[in-house]
Formats: C-alpha cells, sequence, structure tokens
C-alpha cells in the first residue's frame, strides 16, 4: 500500500471517513506489522486552550485505553502530531449502526434487542470502571459482519465538552439520543448513557426517532417533558414487554430509571429468550409474541416510572374468572329471575297452584318459613330450583 500521510509511526494509506471531530484514517503500524484505524481530533489554535484540551484528550483517552472488553473498540495507541491529537485503534470490519437504521423500517424485534444488550454490557463494563461515554448514538455503535456490536469514540465524547472558554454555555452532541440532565446542562453519569441506548432501541424497533421537532430547541423540549408512544403501538411486532423496559430506560428522573447498565442488559437478554425469530431474521417477518411471565411482567411493571405504570396494568394476564354464586345472592329473587330465564316460570306458577298459593313468591316464602310442604314436594322443588341454578349459571357465564 502506498502511503500518503503519517502520524507518529503510523503509515496512513487511505481516508475512511469525515466526522465533527477530525478525519478517520486507515492505517499500517509498521512496528506490529498490522492494520489500524486513525482517528484525528483537531485541537484549538489557542495555546491556553489547547494546552487545557490536550491535557484532557490524554486524560480521556488513557481511561479510554483501558477498557477491554468485546463491545468496546480497542484503543492501541495516543499521540499529537502539530495540532492534531490522534487515537490509533482496531480496525473494524462493519458498518456504523447509523446505516442499518433507515427511517419507516424497523429492525426485527429480536436484532434489536441483541443489539441494545450488547451495547448495554459494554456500557456497563465501561462504569464500572469509571469511564462515561456521554454521546452514544447510532452513529458511535459499528455493527461486525458476525454481528458483535462495539461502542467507539470512548474519551472523545468528553473531550466535546471539556470546559475551555470557546465550549462554554454551547450544547454538543447529538440532541436526539441526550439524556435529560445533558440537556439541563447537568454533570453526565452512567445514567445518562442508559437512557440514549433507550432512545436507540426505541428508534431501532419503531423506525421512528422517540424524540422530534423542527429545530433542536423542540427536540430538547420533548427529551425533557414528552413521554414518546409505547413501542408495540408503533409497531406491533414489538413484543409487550419491551415497552415496559424501555419506560424505565426513558424515565425522565434519574432515580426512576435502570440504575445499572448490568440491568438493563439482563432485561434485555431475558426478553430475548421469548423471542422465536432468529437475529438477522428479515422485518417482513416480525417476531412471534412472547407469552409474558405474569410475576416477571409484575415486578418490572412496579419498577416503571409513574408516567407508564398505567400500561403495565394491561401486561397481567389474569385467570379465567371462576364459577360460582355471588356472596351478595338473593335466593327469592334469583330463584325467580332464573325460573324465567330457563322456562321454569310456569312449573312454579303451577306448583303454587296446586298447594293453595297466590304467586309462586308466597309459595318460596312459606317454604323458607319451614313446615308446609311434603317430603316430596321438597325434594321435587329442590331438584327444580337446582337445574334453574344450573342452567341459570350456564347462560350467565358462556
Amino acid at each position: 500500500m502506498e502511503k500518503i500521510g503519517q502520524f507518529g509511526r503510523y503509515e496512513v494509506v487511505a481516508e475512511i471517513g469525515k466526522g465533527a471531530m477530525g478525519v478517520v484514517y486507515r492505517a499500517r503500524d509498521p512496528l506490529l506489522d498490522r492494520t489500524v484505524a486513525i482517528k484525528t481530533v483537531l485541537m484549538s489554535d489557542d495555546p491556553q486552550e489547547m494546552a487545557e484540551y490536550e491535557a484532557r484528550f490524554y486524560q480521556e483517552a488513557k481511561a479510554a485505553g483501558g477498557l477491554n472488553h468485546p463491545n468496546i473498540v480497542t484503543v492501541y495507541d495516543i499521540g499529537k502530531t502539530g495540532n492534531l491529537a490522534y487515537m490509533a485503534m482496531e480496525l473494524l470490519d462493519g458498518a456504523e449502526l447509523r446505516s442499518l437504521m433507515r427511517p419507516g423500517t424497523p429492525l426485527g424485534p429480536a436484532r434489536a434487542v441483541e443489539i441494545a444488550a450488547q451495547v448495554a454490557e459494554g456500557l456497563a463494563y465501561a462504569h464500572q470502571h469509571g469511564v462515561v461515554h456521554r454521546d452514544v448514538k447510532p452513529a458511535n455503535i459499528m455493527i461486525l459482519k458476525n454481528a458483535t456490536a462495539k461502542i467507539t469514540d470512548f474519551g472523545i465524547a468528553r473531550m466535546r465538552q471539556s470546559e475551555v472558554h470557546t465550549q462554554t454555555g454551547v450544547v454538543l452532541g447529538s440532541p436526539r439520543y441526550m439524556s435529560p440532565e445533558q440537556v439541563a446542562g447537568k454533570r453526565a453519569e452512567p445514567r445518562s448513557d442508559i437512557f440514549s441506548l433507550g432512545v436507540i432501541l426505541y428508534e431501532m424497533l419503531t423506525g421512528k426517532p422517540a424524540f422530534t421537532g423542527e429545530d433542536v430547541t423542540s427536540v430538547m423540549y420533548q427529551i425533557l417533558n414528552v413521554m414518546p408512544p409505547a413501542p408495540s403501538t408503533v409497531n406491533p411486532a414489538v413484543p409487550a414487554v419491551l415497552d415496559f423496559i424501555i419506560a424505565k430506560a426513558l424515565a425522565k428522573k434519574t432515580e426512576d430509571r435502570y440504575q445499572s447498565a448490568g440491568e438493563l442488559a439482563r432485561d434485555l437478554r431475558d426478553s430475548g429468550k421469548h423471542a422465536s425469530a432468529a437475529v438477522g431474521a428479515p422485518t417482513a417477518q416480525p417476531a412471534a409474541q412472547p407469552l409474558l411471565d405474569t410475576e416477571a411482567a409484575q415486578a418490572l411493571a412496579r419498577s416503571l416510572p409513574i408516567e407508564r405504570r398505567a400500561d403495565a396494568e394491561g401486561v397481567v394476564v389474569e385467570s379465567a374468572p371462576t364459577l360460582g354464586l355471588s356472596k351478595a345472592f338473593d335466593s327469592l329473587d334469583a330463584t325467580l329471575k332464573l325460573a324465567v330465564q330457563t322456562g321454569m316460570a310456569e312449573a312454579l306458577k303451577g306448583k303454587a297452584d296446586t298447594v293453595g298459593v297466590a304467586s309462586p313468591s308466597e309459595m318460596v316464602a312459606a317454604m323458607r318459613r319451614g313446615p308446609g310442604w311434603s317430603a316430596r314436594d321438597k325434594l321435587i322443588f329442590a331438584a327444580s330450583v337446582g337445574a334453574a341454578t344450573v342452567v341459570g349459571a350456564i347462560i350467565v357465564f358462556a
């Protein structure tokens, strides 16, 4: 390969792409004889700001370089050439998740859940090691040809929020995927990454953004104040249990959200066990709806933020009603009503005439008072009432 430039010992052979912060190159490491990706970051021209920026870059790059997880891109080296800082990292053979998420075309539920679960596991590892991404979005997630999801740009996101003079008061990053606390100008934390991943999962499942607007201000307003419709109401192929998982991930208050990315990953894995569609199955064949475990659904529903608990009531599958009489059952009125419904009214009236009472009501009342009928009469009447009760119950509960 012909060399077209150099960063430190790395020989640049091709440009891969450009971003807001700099350019990504394919390069060769002659020392270890391997191909790497070089991501550059343009420094400030101001000497004072450049020194601060450079210090932050090395601090964050060092933290990112200490992460060793299958769902996080590996950083090999860092350095600086002129006013360009750079990271040398593993070269990934795949595509950005952004390119797989086409507007109006959701991913299959099983595939979306698998991608989100892998990202959640990568975030959980980073958070355990004190590293918060702060800019989780589809452009920072790579999907390899073997279906592995890799989170990129750890360390660079923090630099976008570097407290240098030119950054003061500016909201940076991707507003559509920002957490409420980031929109409000507060410090990002691990639960901020969880919110961003929830937004991504919502979009993968529905083919639509969770928060939209004509401009950045309206998008930020929605993030702070609006809960998007349940995914299953937008895409019927989405299992209902994912409505509650996403609701918890998108809770406005951090204390109502998943408290760790590991918890989110476990719930996603559990929900994925119900899906019968294979990962990567065509979206034209939606995954089968899972049979919800009632106890698990109730537990998850109880942990939802209050704004989505009403939805949880629909998840619990109640057992079939048990046949039986109400405790408020009035034997006289009910017997007469059942007699009319079952065609026994005339027979009951004829029996009343035989025993010399004015009406079936008086006959039943007389029976309730005690003696006056023969044993045979009582047996016939009891059999009639029993039959009427059974038939009536069948009519009422059928």
